[in-house]
């Protein structure tokens, strides 16, 4: 008994960076947008967190809220309105984001800094005294009582919501969101800046109220592992919170096996996590993935489908479903490069 409470309370407070960051995931990728780069929000917010919020934590957790978010503006610049590809767009911002901070870092002067100032935990009273789970559940940081409490406001924003309800349906289909009106573009843009917003955050609190200290690459995968935490959950915020605190239990015992002085190789102990997302993914990640995850939104919409009709009015052809067209975007041209219906006199096409 006494080695299993400081194991559930360790598990608890290891898993709030990884539950944060996927139920941002999980809000993002059910608009349809595989957000690669999560890493780089946590090792973003990360540093923010450590350079801002040295003297007050609260000010630190804002910067990492606001690097998160900037990290995924870039996402949205490049793959939600330029439509390039979410998985090459992501990971080259994980990568700019490793190196970026770790070049700052490094520019201070330091292999390792401390916070001077950490959050402290919330100590609940009367309830932090039950056996057994009073401490893992009762005294912990703040930012573990708001992501646990943030995931059934998640649940109840995504089903009882128009709001939601929206960005569900741009998740399955882009064509009939749009067909209802739904602007898909910014709905997807919205997702993608809370996602990241949680990634920063999620690092903000492995420097605040974890680490107290801040190195090159502490992120240490964590972003990868909230991917396979939302994939392993099924997109659902009960399976996303099951599946966070599993992965918190297994990187805890990295700690614990070390504190107890079990004659384990070290480099064994660190590969529990990696390992059980192979696995877990393996076993149990067959999971119904929202249809438009990872593909852009078609081009032909908004200004460019408006253009359309206006060049086939223009050449006096039928509209058909079946026409391909290519617009110049600066409508200088326009150009039929294949129609299904024959006309009805071979006349050629004037431009």
């Amino acid at each position: 008994m006494s080695d299993v409470a400081p194991l559930l309370e360790a598990a608890v407070r290891t898993a709030t960076p990884l539950l944060l960051a996927a139920i941002g995931e999980s809000v993002t990728e059910r608009s349809g947008v595989l957000n690669i780069s999560i890493e780089g929000c946590i090792i973003a917010g990360a540093y923010a967190a450590f350079v801002v919020g040295g003297a007050f934590p609260a000010a630190g957790y804002g910067a990492a809220i606001l690097a998160g978010a900037a990290v995924g503006m870039l996402l949205v610049v490049f793959s939600v309105w330029r439509r390039l590809d979410q998985v090459i767009v992501g990971t080259a911002l994980t990568m700019l984001a490793l190196g970026v901070t770790g070049t700052l870092f490094r520019a201070r002067g330091g292999a390792v800094a401390t916070v001077e100032a950490t959050e402290q935990a919330l100590v609940i009273p009367f309830l932090s005294e039950l056996p057994l789970i009073g401490k893992a559940l009762f005294a912990q940081p703040f930012t573990t009582y708001f992501a646990f409490a943030i995931v059934p406001l998640a649940w109840w924003w995504l089903h009882r919501t128009h709001a939601g309800l929206a960005l569900r349906a741009v998740g399955d289909s882009h064509e009939a969101a749009e067909a209802a009106g739904i602007r898909v573009g910014l709905v997807q843009t919205g997702a993608v800046l809370f996602g990241s917003a949680m990634g920063g955050l999620a690092g903000g609190t492995l420097v605040l109220a974890q680490a107290g200290s801040f190195a090159e690459n502490m992120s240490a995968g964590r972003g990868f592992i909230a991917i396979a935490i939302v994939a392993l959950g099924r997109w659902k915020m009960t399976g996303v919170t099951v599946a966070s605190l599993g992965f918190g239990l297994a990187m805890a015992l990295q700690y614990v096996v070390q504190a107890l002085g079990w004659r384990i190789r070290y480099e064994l102990v660190l590969m529990i996590p990696y390992v059980l997302t192979l696995a877990a993914l393996g076993v149990f990640g067959r999971g119904v993935a929202p249809a438009m995850l990872g593909h852009a939104r078609p081009a032909q919409d908004g200004l460019a489908q408006h253009e359309i009709e206006r060049a086939q009015r223009r050449l006096h052809l039928p509209p058909t479903r079946s026409s391909i067209w290519t617009v110049d975007p600066f409508g200088a041209s326009v150009e039929i490069t294949q129609y299904v219906a024959a006309p009805a006199r071979n006349a050629p096409i004037r431009s």
